[in-house]
């Protein structure tokens, strides 16, 4: 037997497995497919204080081994997630979720995470502040350290669960950035957010997304997600959640061996919607071919 069991932030996940925000909608669409309770939890929608309709269409567009997207954070507001959506998910979902978080303010942020705080079925608040695909708020807050700081602070203010800051790879020094949100009480770092990406349409000679730039996710970042990992995790004293690329359980125990405690799929999912149950499927499997008996012996094993 192995153990796959791991502990984040205090609370036990029967797998590191996570569906990353974004790519999972608020589970119950996926619960159609499969059991989601195989998960270790899931990372749900990104919610915002407001209800936000997202940017304009065309918001997808192809890559070589990935995609780039900017949906722009399209959600109907805190209120009506905590009112309609959770209320759905807990008839399928029997474990903790993570409530995923982004904000235009300071306020707005600390706001959004009091009231999803307050709900029972809500065991991490993931704060995103690193979307590169929205004017304004999101990715500004996640380039600077005090600007994160400012943040993790405000939402810590407010809330009594696990706070985990999901943090942008599209700066000069992200171990700074971690650094500055662990200082503030951050109880763990999120690492990565997609890149910022473009693609062109060769036809009309314009951007093919309508936002111009979006965010570029796939197994295309995957070493870039394992080195931000690697580094962001030798800094910190608090656990790193790992994602960006991860499609397979070799890819999972790889984000461990770099110092990650869970790990998040996302754009996976979207290809095959049972990707994650097929990971967690295969993980024992590929551990007994590594000869690794508790997945805790192997957090950060490569440092």
């Amino acid at each position: 037997m192995v153990n796959t069991k791991v502990n984040l932030c205090g609370i036990d996940l029967e797998n590191p497995v996570i569906p990353a925000s974004g790519t999972f909608g608020f589970g119950y669409e996926f619960a159609e497919l499969y059991d989601i309770n195989c998960l270790g939890t899931f990372s749900f929608k990104g919610t915002t204080l407001e209800p936000r309709f997202g940017n304009p269409t065309p918001r997808i567009a192809e890559c070589t081994s990935g995609m780039i997207n900017a949906v722009g954070l399209q959600n109907p507001g805190v209120e009506k997630v905590i009112s309609e959506e959770l209320p759905k998910l807990a008839k399928c979902f029997h474990k903790p979720v993570m409530a995923n978080v982004s904000g235009f303010s300071v306020d707005a942020y600390a706001e959004t995470c009091r009231l999803l705080d307050t709900q029972d079925q809500v065991g991490w608040l993931e704060v995103n502040i690193s979307c590169p695909n929205v004017h304004g708020g999101g990715m500004s807050f996640g380039t600077d350290p005090a600007q994160a700081a400012i943040v993790t602070k405000a939402v810590k203010e407010v809330t009594k669960k696990p706070v985990i800051i999901k943090l942008s790879p599209n700066v000069t020094d992200i171990v700074a950035i971690a650094k500055a949100c662990e200082e503030a009480g951050a109880d763990g770092i999120s690492l990565i957010n997609t890149l910022l990406g473009m693609r062109i349409d060769l036809k009309i000679k314009k951007p093919i997304i309508a936002n111009k730039m979006g965010g570029f996710s796939g197994s295309a970042i995957f070493p870039v997600a394992v080195r931000m990992v690697y580094q962001v995790s030798q800094a910190v004293n608090i656990p790193v959640v790992g994602m960006g690329g991860v499609s397979t359980a070799k890819d999972v125990i790889e984000m461990m061996l770099a110092g990650a405690t869970a790990v998040e799929v996302g754009a996976a999912n979207l290809v095959n919607p049972c990707a994650c149950r097929d990971i967690i499927n295969d993980l024992p499997k590929v551990m007994k071919q590594y000869g690794i008996k508790d997945l805790n012996d192997i957090i950060g094993g490569a440092h």
